[in-house]
């Protein structure tokens, strides 16, 4: 037995199985606990990785340059798609829906896998032991106030969609039963078929898309702001590619996701100019179908939204989100007051019931089950999985952006919850107004891809042409802070997640955003704009498998969350206390704190030595702040 009798000296060093006496405490300490005493003297270890408070990105030493590679690799490829549109929208046609139709037919049951499984994972998370587990170190707080948070939320996740297919997708459902309700005694086009015409338009628009952008934004806020990692979807695989940002895997990564990120906004971007176009035809009673109004409606609004976004985030998307959410409130007021307020009220509950109680069968219609199915989930449910998986990178990277501080069980509930639960009630009141405006005989017909519904259905309540004003004015701000939130984003994810990007690279994002969404229109009008949506179901497949590699690492990061090993100690003191509690005192005894042998302490089957525990937080500190 090796002895030490002075206490200022460090040990000897022991064989594994030695123990060493301190005198001046008479107690005996084995090797690997005295090893921990003289690390936390020595400052080789700083503390213990239950006691880790978490670290931002913003704390540490992580530099942002510009990712040459994912800028240029992926301005270059989406410059090549935008002359392939002007070249042969035929041809980019063609191939979207060639390459959309295989994926549907052989792939699609992996976004309905993907969707179910990323609902899971963030219910798990969120009312789960990790419910607690702060995004951010331990005494940080949220930077927004809650409205303004869900505001932007909303904004950015869901703006230019609603107003289109608010009152278009529930009308069309209502004319042409969806699949899901096959069987049952209802025939389209009539009252029964009310609720299973807006729990459908639900399903694709207010319930199941927050999932996807709460479970990136989740993992990148994580990643970021509790871990100091850099704020990218690559920065989420550090536990399987050390130095992810900056190894190939996280490059393509990156990559792929300032391409669908791109993509898939431009192409909502081109709906929101359509139906600015149309609705200012409508308002004007001129006929404005011609190529020049679309150019100078995006050119416009590119500027706008460039402007905005080179004034940073907190200045520019919380001004425009919170004048959009009034404007969403004033219109959703308007109709459910001046349209068929009794009708409204009882499509409200029963609604809802009917797509919950259906949830099971719309994730049941298959393509391989007829040709009505494969049309069907073609058009609309895979259609809109892959969408929202394509916008998922920069809502997400929007969400994690903005929602720093919360607790994961504040953030899964109002990021899955709060916008979901607004949208569903927009698509009750719009939807439910088109549909009883045309059971009771209104004029009110989808023209070509739907862009007047809105327009039409303002048309046949008191003070239309006014609110048909203000539809443009919500559609525009939409625009803009939809191209706002997507320059900034871009420009983060291609600058090794800057906080703010650079003007200059903000700048020719937002050039880029609103060429793209130009030339689609410009180049072959709906059809381009409909190849487009193809090849983005197409190419979103390979984002699947970056959303299951993301589910993957972030688990094992929460697994290992200081929060988490303290509440393994905690258990396991409590199993032990009440135990020797009882045996020693019977009913009489409470707890406190006392040196036990390391075989019988609450961290005896949790190995505290291991550096990655602790590594990814001290790395970043200096001595002092040790």
């Amino acid at each position: 037995m090796g002895e030490n009798t002075n206490p200022k000296q460090p040990p000897r060093q022991a064989p594994e199985d030695e123990t060493i006496v301190l005198r001046r405490h008479n107690r005996i300490y084995p090797r690997p606990q005295l090893e921990r005493m003289r690390k936390a003297v020595t400052g080789e270890r700083s503390i213990h990785p239950a006691l880790v408070p978490g670290i931002s990105v913003e704390e540490t030493d992580r530099s942002h340059p510009t990712n040459r590679v994912v800028f240029l690799v992926a301005l270059t490829v989406s410059l090549a798609v935008v002359a392939w549109a002007f070249i042969s929208p035929d041809s980019i046609n063609a191939f979207g829906v060639a390459a959309q139709s295989w994926v549907v037919q052989n792939l699609g049951w992996a976004f309905t896998l993907t969707v179910l499984g990323a609902t899971i994972f963030m219910l798990v998370v969120g009312y789960g032991p990790t419910g607690n587990i702060r995004l951010g170190s331990d005494d940080s707080g949220p930077e927004f106030s809650t409205l303004t948070w869900i505001s932007m939320l909303f904004a950015a996740g869901l703006g230019i969609g609603l107003i289109f297919y608010g009152p278009m997708e529930p009308l069309t459902h209502f004319n042409n039963l969806p699949p899901a309700f096959d069987g049952e005694d209802i025939a389209s086009g009539t009252r029964a078929a009310a609720e299973p015409g807006i729990a459908t338009g639900i399903l694709h628009q207010g319930s199941f898309p927050w999932v996807l952008y709460s479970f990136v934004g989740g993992a990148i806020a994580y990643s970021a702001y509790r871990r100091g990692r850099l704020p990218l979807i690559s920065g989420v695989f550090e536990p399987v590619f050390p130095d992810a940002p900056n190894h190939p895997v996280g490059k393509i990564i990156d990559i792929f996701a300032v391409l669908v990120t791109l993509f898939g906004t431009a192409t909502s971007l081109g709906i929101g100019a359509l139906q600015i176009q149309t609705g200012t035809s409508i308002v004007t009673g001129n006929d404005l179908s011609g190529n020049g109004i679309v150019v100078a409606i995006i050119a416009i609004l590119t500027v706008l939204f460039t402007f905005s976004a080179v004034t940073g985030v907190k200045k520019g998307v919380r001004i425009l989100s919170n004048v959009n959410m009034a404007l969403v409130v004033a219109m959703a007021g308007f109709v459910f007051i001046l349209g068929p307020t009794v009708f409204l009220l009882d499509l409200i509950p029963s609604t809802l019931m009917t797509f919950v109680s259906h949830v099971p069968e719309f994730f049941a219609v298959a393509p391989s089950q007829g040709a009505v199915e494969a049309e069907f989930v073609t058009a609309w449910t895979m259609l809109f999985w892959a969408w929202w998986i394509s916008w998922s990178p920069f809502v997400g990277m929007f969400f994690a952006k903005i929602s720093k501080g919360r607790t994961l069980r504040q953030y899964v509930t109002v990021t899955v919850f709060a916008p979901a639960s607004i949208t569903a009630l927009w698509f009750i009141i719009f939807g439910g107004t088109s549909i009883w405006q045309v059971l009771n005989g209104l004029e009110l017909e989808i023209k070509e891809s739907g862009e007047n519904v809105m327009f039409d259905l303002f048309g046949n309540l008191p003070l239309g042409p006014f609110m048909q004003v203000v539809t443009l004015i919500a559609i525009a701000i939409f625009f803009v802070t939809a191209g706002d939130s997507t320059t900034n984003v871009l420009g983060s994810m291609s600058q090794n997640g800057r906080p703010v990007p650079s003007r200059s690279v903000t700048i020719i994002w937002g050039a880029a955003l609103g060429l793209i969404a130009m030339a689609l229109l410009l180049a072959g009008g709906q059809n381009a704009l409909s190849g487009l949506q193809s090849i983005m179901v197409a190419s979103s497949i390979f984002f699947v498998v970056i959303i299951w590699g993301m589910g993957w690492s972030w688990a094992h990061d929460l697994r290992n969350d200081p929060l988490i090993i303290r509440r393994k100690y905690g258990l396991e003191a409590i199993r032990q206390g009440v135990k020797r509690g009882i045996d020693e005192h019977g009913d009489d005894f409470v707890f406190g704190t006392d040196r036990v042998a390391s075989e019988e302490g609450a961290g005896a089957k949790f190995d505290s030595e291991d550096e990655a525990l602790t590594e990814w937080y001290t790395e970043h500190k200096d001595d002092d702040s040790r």
